[in-house]
C-alpha cells in the first residue's frame, strides 16, 4: 500500500491554557483527501524547522492570530492596538522561515485565512490591518456568525488561474448552481464563508490573484513559480463536509504533495 503524503499543519497557540491546538476540519480535510496530517510543534530553531520541512511532503499554514504588522513593514500603532488584536510571537517566529524553506525545497504549501496573510506578508506584500476601520465596504468579511459551514458572500475567480482550472475540471454532478455559477463576463462566481478582520492589501510581487470579493478584497492567490502554493482567505476547513469545491482544494494540495 502506497504511503500517504505527510502534511504538516501549523497549530494555533492558546495563551490562556498555554497549549497548542487545531480545528478538526484541517485534519479531516487533509485525511479525506488522502494525506496523513500531523500537528507541528512551534519552534524557532533553524535546524528543527529544516528537519520539519524535510520530513513533510507539504505544509498547511492555518488561520488564527493576526500577522504582526512588523512582518510587512508597518508599526503596531495605537489605532491598531485599539482593535484589540491577538498576536502570536511564537507563530511569527516559526512560520516565516518554515515558509521560506518550503519554497526553497519546492514543496507544496496551502494557506488558509491567516495563512494567506502570512504568505503575502513574507513574500513582500502588505495587509489591511483592520478591514472595518481601514477598508469598510458592503461585504461583511468579519461579521459571519456560526454556523461556519454556511456561505457568507461570493468571490469572482480569475480566468486561467489554477483555481479556475480546478473549477472547470469538476464533474457536473458536483456543481451546485446555487453557489457556483458563471457571471456576465463568463468567469466563475463561487460562494464562500468568511470570518476575518485582516486581508491582503498589496499583493506580493511573486503572487498572482486567483479570486476577488465584490469590494475588491483579494480572496485567493497562488505562486506561479512554485510546484504548488495556493492560499485562500475563506475557510475550506469548515466547508469541506458540505462543499465539493472545498474538498477539491484539499485534494489539489494533497495530490501535489504525492508527486
Amino acid at each position: 500500500m502506497k504511503s500517504r503524503p505527510i502534511i504538516g499543519i501549523t497549530p494555533l497557540f492558546d495563551y490562556e491554557r498555554d497549549s497548542l491546538w487545531l480545528l478538526p476540519g484541517y485534519m479531516d480535510g487533509i485525511e479525506e483527501a488522502g494525506g496523513l496530517p500531523i500537528m507541528l510543534p512551534l519552534t524557532s530553531d533553524d535546524h528543527e524547522i529544516r528537519q520539519l520541512a524535510d520530513m513533510c511532503d507539504g505544509i498547511l499554514f492555518t488561520g488564527g492570530q493576526d500577522v504582526n504588522p512588523t512582518l510587512y513593514g508597518e508599526k503596531v500603532t495605537p489605532e491598531y492596538q485599539a482593535t484589540k488584536p491577538e498576536l502570536s510571537a511564537e507563530r511569527d517566529a516559526m512560520e516565516p522561515p518554515l515558509l521560506d524553506t518550503m519554497i526553497r525545497l519546492d514543496k507544496p504549501v496551502l494557506g488558509i485565512r491567516r495563512g494567506i496573510q502570512l504568505i503575502n506578508a513574507c513574500l513582500g506584500g502588505t495587509l489591511w490591518r483592520d478591514l472595518p476601520s481601514e477598508h469598510p465596504g458592503d461585504v461583511k468579511h468579519h461579521m459571519m456568525k456560526p454556523p461556519y459551514d454556511a456561505f457568507g458572500h461570493d468571490v469572482t475567480v480569475e480566468p486561467g488561474t489554477p483555481l479556475d482550472d480546478m473549477l472547470n475540471g469538476m464533474p457536473q454532478s458536483q456543481v451546485d448552481e446555487s453557489t457556483m455559477k458563471r457571471n456576465d463576463d463568463g468567469n466563475w462566481s463561487i460562494a464562500v464563508n468568511s470570518y476575518h478582520h485582516q486581508a491582503v492589501r498589496t499583493v506580493a510581487p511573486t503572487l498572482k490573484v486567483m479570486a476577488t470579493a465584490t469590494d475588491g478584497i483579494t480572496e485567493a492567490v497562488y505562486r506561479p513559480e512554485s510546484r504548488f502554493l495556493w492560499a485562500v482567505q475563506w475557510h475550506p476547513e469548515f466547508l469541506h463536509n458540505v462543499d465539493a469545491r472545498s474538498r477539491a482544494i484539499f485534494s489539489e494540495f494533497v495530490n501535489a504533495a504525492r508527486r
